[in-house]
């Protein structure tokens, strides 16, 4: 029986060295047309020496402009869209915040947005990990509002999201095209 077991542990040794040598080229993806990006706030929570601990972080997809017209014609006015491409946008609060007087508890959340000419209703949702908002569900909304759309002279050509101090917080600001919309988000500071 000795014998056997020390066969058997050199046999599998040999297949778990083999294993590790694999000479054979593997097909990995390519480069995603809309990369993944994440956003912290602080913004420099992972570039710091030092330890910050973060408030927020945004996990998304950025899909280029490519000379499309964007608002109202890609992304339809008044219909529920993903908030940038792929997954739905992903967002972490590390602790709780509050949004348009709502208080929101530390945790993942989806982020979606309903695009109008004027507004957006931006919307935090509790289901993550789905592709597109194609299996959006209203009845997992943790929170509705709506935002006032600004134009901007600058075009931006990938859609683009980052933090700005605020008084009470900060806001997350969402950029595409020639459209910049912002969500005030309070917390302690």
């Amino acid at each position: 029986m000795k014998k056997f077991s020390f066969l058997m542990f050199l046999l599998l040794g040999t297949f778990a060295v083999k294993a590790q040598n694999v000479t054979t080229a593997v097909n990995f993806p390519k480069v995603d047309t809309s990369p993944l990006d994440v956003v912290y706030y602080p913004l420099n929570t992972t570039k710091s020496k030092d330890a910050i601990a973060p408030v927020m972080r945004v996990l998304y997809s950025r899909p280029q402009k490519k000379g499309r017209e964007i608002f109202g014609v890609l992304e339809q006015f008044d219909k529920v869209w993903r908030f940038g491409a792929n997954e739905n946008t992903e967002i972490q609060f590390f602790k709780t915040v509050t949004i348009a007087g709502k208080k929101i508890k530390a945790g993942r959340y989806s982020i979606f947005a309903i695009p109008s000419k004027d507004k957006w209703t931006i919307i935090i949702n509790k289901q993550n990990d789905k592709w597109g908002a194609f299996t959006y569900d209203q009845q997992n909304d943790v929170l509705r509002t709506d935002v006032v759309v600004n134009k901007i002279e600058k075009m931006i050509e990938a859609f683009s999201i980052t933090f700005i101090d605020a008084p009470e917080g900060a806001n997350l600001v969402a950029a595409w095209d020639n459209t910049q919309v912002f969500l005030p988000i309070a917390f302690k500071k």
